[in-house]
């Protein structure tokens, strides 16, 4: 297997594993912020407006997260600079 080959062959396990990590942490981090946003609503119900708008925010921010890792493994994957880079 020559090096170019070897590259691409990396970099497509490094997208993979990119894209696999870079959704399920938020995913899980996601699903306890509503978690944990459910019982403050449980247990205050008055607060829920401020629980909520935080909640969305918060979701945002943490989705982001997958966005970036999602960007990161589609440059690797279809404009990848390692190979221009290298060879």
């Amino acid at each position: 297997m020559d090096s170019k080959t070897y590259v691409t062959v990396v970099t497509i396990i490094c997208a993979t594993l990119g894209v696999v990590i870079g959704t399920a942490i938020p995913g899980w981090v996601e699903g306890r912020a509503v978690q944990k946003a459910l019982e403050g609503i449980t247990r205050q119900p008055e607060a829920a407006d401020r629980l909520r708008a935080t909640l969305f925010i918060s979701m945002a921010l943490l989705e982001t997260g997958a966005i970036y890792a999602l960007l990161i493994s589609l440059i690797l994957l279809f404009a990848n600079p390692l190979l221009t880079r290298f060879f």
